[in-house]
């Protein structure tokens, strides 16, 4: 096994390119029919096409921020809301810190796919 291959869901392509590709900034490559190809700095990202689905109720695609603060005010010029869960300690601008200093927050993609920026203060980052 040589790189990571990621995959999501959607059941409307046109939106998932423009969030994906002009909301978030990675490089569409194609659409093989059965799905939209990304390259997200060196990973690739599959979105696959599919008439209906239940998106998880949990993350399942993040990204590492080294400037959290900076990645996470560009994304809200961008229109990007900052989504809130109960019982999460997030501060009035949706940020969790961890115990150990991590921070995450939470943003979903047009499908609902939960998604996630995080600083982990353990990387040094």
């Amino acid at each position: 096994m040589n790189q990571v291959v990621t995959f999501l869901l959607t059941q409307n392509p046109d939106a998932a390119i423009k969030f994906y590709r002009d909301t978030l900034g990675h490089t569409y490559l194609r659409d093989d029919g059965y799905a939209l190809v990304f390259d997200m700095n060196g990973v690739m990202l599959r979105i696959s096409k599919v008439p209906e689905f239940a998106p998880a109720k949990h993350t399942v695609l993040g990204w590492e921020a080294a400037d959290f603060s900076s990645t996470m005010a560009a994304l809200a010029r961008k229109g990007i809301t900052f989504e809130r869960y109960p019982n999460m300690g997030q501060d009035e601008e949706g940020v969790c810190t961890f115990p150990g200093g991590d921070k995450v927050v939470w943003f979903k993609d047009p499908d609902g796919n939960v998604l996630s920026i995080s600083h982990h203060a353990a990387i040094g980052r």
